[in-house]
């Protein structure tokens, strides 16, 4: 597979399933990496809810662009050939349970000997240790523990509330793939690899900190008055829905006069900022029976002329068709085995000199067993021998 991007030339080892590690490494293959997706005989889990048992949607999404190989490590032929594979890698991303690795023998400090440059993560649900490290993690329990449901909780009732995606796996993809890249560049000074350690709980403590742990930021002032919670910017009008936020002066200037309101900007109220925040539920609900009166096409035209922040609430399959997603070019089609046409959104990060792009659509299982185990070393023999033991599987037919 010929590859382009500012990681070209890097080979990664991908030893991870469901979503967090598996869109983490389609990260950095869409900008250019060789990645190894080493799976099971089975496949990972999320090819399973697909009615091949190979391609799910869930899958295609998070693996597009990798090559892939079989093998079960169960068997010591095929955990000894993983093991050749990461001798001459250069990064390692794995998500299994704690202790997992250090069983099968491929934990980070028996890896070094052979690879010191290895740049190794550990991607987990709570951490190493601790008193929840033999949890089942899965994202609606990091929205959990770490305050993200406390923070859309209803602002009627107070009850928490989960956002309907899963944001604390894709949000570890993320920071992952930023920590491989500035491990990298680390060993490119050094020549030394690193183990690079990430949890789910702490990645969402830190993506909430800036504005929703506002309060326990000074310590001391914990018992301050809570700040009031950001509310429901979405507005109801005749024909649909449309998103309004009003910020700072000008901004609420222009929407009193959007929506002849005048008298409502020296209103003590809504004077201020401060104001408009403590008196939000107040200020938000006048505007919104205004906002009910007309349609949102009429809105928006004159909101976008006061320079007020606001935008059509687009339901998913309108995205698709948006001017500015249009303009922007951001969604492709490809031919996926199993699906047939699918649509993936290109890599979001445009370089001018190294351009990422989608490498391919998603592996079958054991699609590139033979391929990948040849620039291993291994002999055509040793493979086939390797494939009939079950150690290694190829695709199936």
């Amino acid at each position: 597979m010929e590859m382009s991007g500012p990681l070209a030339g890097i080979r990664v080892i991908d030893l991870t399933t469901v979503v967090s590690g598996p869109v983490c490494t389609m990260l950095l293959a869409d900008q250019g990496a060789d990645v190894v997706k080493v799976e099971p005989p089975a496949g990972d889990i999320s090819r399973r809810t697909a009615a091949d048992g190979e391609f799910s949607p869930l899958f295609v999404s998070a693996n597009r662009g990798k090559r892939a190989i079989a093998l079960d490590l169960k068997n010591a032929q095929a955990l000894a050939a993983l093991k050749r594979l990461i001798a001459k890698a250069d990064v390692l991303v794995q998500n299994f349970r704690p202790g997992t690795m250090e069983r099968l023998g491929l934990d980070e400090p028996s890896l070094r000997a052979a690879n010191p440059g290895l740049v190794y993560l550990s991607i987990s649900g709570v951490g190493d240790t601790g008193p929840y490290i033999k949890k089942r993690v899965y994202d609606p329990v990091i929205q959990s523990l770490s305050g993200f449901a406390d923070v859309q909780a209803d602002m009627a009732t107070g009850r928490p509330q989960m956002i309907r995606t899963i944001v604390a796996d894709k949000t570890t993809a993320v920071h992952g793939a930023q920590a491989i890249c500035a491990a990298l560049v680390a060993r490119a000074r050094t020549g030394e690899g690193q183990h690079i350690r990430l949890s789910m709980l702490d990645t969402m403590i830190a993506y909430l900190w800036p504005e929703a742990m506002t309060r326990y930021t000074v310590v001391g002032q914990e018992n301050a008055p809570q700040p009031v919670p950001r509310p429901d910017l979405i507005f109801q009008t005749l024909d649909g829905y449309i998103t309004v936020g009003a910020l700072s002066d000008s901004e609420w200037r222009g929407l009193c006069g959007v929506i002849a309101k005048p008298e409502w900007i020296e209103d003590e109220r809504f004077r201020t900022p401060a104001a408009r925040s403590v008196n939000a539920a107040e200020r938000l609900t006048l505007v919104g029976e205004i906002l009910a009166t007309g349609r949102s096409a009429a809105w928006l035209e004159k909101l976008d002329a006061a320079e007020v922040p606001c935008a059509p609430v687009l339901r998913r399959a309108e995205v698709l068709t948006d001017p500015q997603v249009v303009n922007n070019g951001v969604m492709e089609t490809m031919e996926q085995t199993g699906l047939g046409t699918i649509r993936q959104p290109r890599p979001a990060a445009r370089f001018d000199r190294t351009p990422a792009r989608i490498g391919g659509p998603a592996p079958r299982v054991g699609e590139h067993t033979a391929a990948i185990l040849t620039e291993a070393g291994y002999t055509g023999e040793e493979i086939a021998a390797l494939i009939a033991s079950g150690a290694a599987k190829g695709p199936r037919s």
